[in-house]
């Protein structure tokens, strides 16, 4: 794979579930998670996924790691489908895509210590013997920003930035192409979240770990990402350099993200004179998902869903009032 290939490529990716709600033969529902989202990671890269709660961007981490199922469309790791990768093809598969999850204390077992957490990843892969086992393991430590005694004690006697340093060092271990990292810092005391964000630009700079780093949080994608992909309500709104979407976003949803964001940190959410309601997910408006709160919306946004569509050579937004950024 040539340096100008995408690492990975998702393609019109799908992810729907059924939920169970009422009495007793009540039909279930269809929560419409992820619909039709495509974007690509490049090697080395850091691609920030955001959004608000409910966009739909930590399913499609989810589904890229195989731990949701995805409903339609393709994701290609180097070319490959892994969709459809089952045995021994998506367990190698797995090593070279880790995760970096939210809650650094749910997903750390508490009855193991840390030695044992960071050495399963390369007893689950058959990587090194016992001895080289444990030397990874020290210097992984070390590369995270923990000390020698860590390697004794259980998750619960660290502290929440700890922690999250305890799980990167885990999906490290294996030595990934790309970690995806769903909410990694959210979880985390403001005072230590930059702590993190400052480890994983190094780890990038050190070893060319690619990156999916899904948030709420624009200050801190605009610091940490080099593109943006824009989620509301399980589609992509637009895709942009990062350092260019916060100077001058496209979409109108967009453009309330940037005008709403505080300048240091705080939740994405759309501003105070939005047209309508948000809607569910469970039944999103026909056309644009966006144009019952857009102040834009206009009679034909009702009637087909806009395409992501290349607005320049590294910007592409998804609006039929393409007189609005043109």
């Amino acid at each position: 794979m040539s340096a100008a290939e995408p690492l990975l490529r998702i393609e019109g990716l799908t992810t729907r579930f059924q939920v169970h709600r009422g009495g007793l033969g009540a039909k279930p529902q269809v929560v419409h998670a992820a619909e039709d989202v495509s974007f690509t990671v490049r090697p080395g890269e850091i691609v920030g996924l955001i959004g608000e709660s409910g966009s739909g961007k930590s399913t499609v981490g989810r589904t890229i790691v195989r731990l949701e199922t995805a409903t339609a469309g393709r994701v290609l790791y180097r070319g490959q489908d892994v969709l459809a990768l089952t045995g021994r093809e998506l367990k190698r598969y797995r090593r070279r895509v880790q995760a970096v999850f939210q809650d650094p204390a749910a997903s750390l077992d508490p009855r193991m210590r840390v030695a044992e957490i960071i050495a399963e990843p390369l007893v689950v892969h058959g990587i090194g013997d016992r001895r080289d086992r444990q030397a990874r393991v020290a210097s992984l430590l070390a590369q995270v920003g923990l000390q020698a005694d860590a390697l004794r004690r259980y998750p619960h006697q660290f502290s929440g930035g700890q922690r999250q340093r305890i799980g990167i060092a885990r999906a490290l271990a294996v030595g990934p192409d790309l970690i995806v990292a769903d909410e990694p810092v959210s979880a985390l005391d403001v005072s230590v979240q930059a702590q993190v964000i400052n480890l994983l630009q190094a780890l990038r700079q050190e070893m060319g770990l690619a990156l999916l780093f899904i948030s709420h949080d624009l200050p801190t994608v605009e610091f940490l990402c080099d593109r943006v992909v824009v989620m509301y309500l399980g589609r992509v709104m637009e895709t942009a350099p990062a350092a260019e979407f916060s100077l001058s976003p496209l979409h109108p949803y967009s453009r309330m993200l940037v005008a709403d964001a505080p300048r240091f940190g705080g939740r994405l959410r759309p501003s105070a004179d939005q047209a309508g309601e948000a809607p569910s997910p469970l039944s999103p408006p026909s056309g644009c998902v966006f144009r019952t709160m857009c102040p834009h919306v206009i009679a034909d946004c009702s009637l087909t869903t806009p395409p992501l569509a290349p607005v320049t050579a590294d910007r592409a937004v998804a609006c039929i009032r393409r007189e609005l950024f043109s």
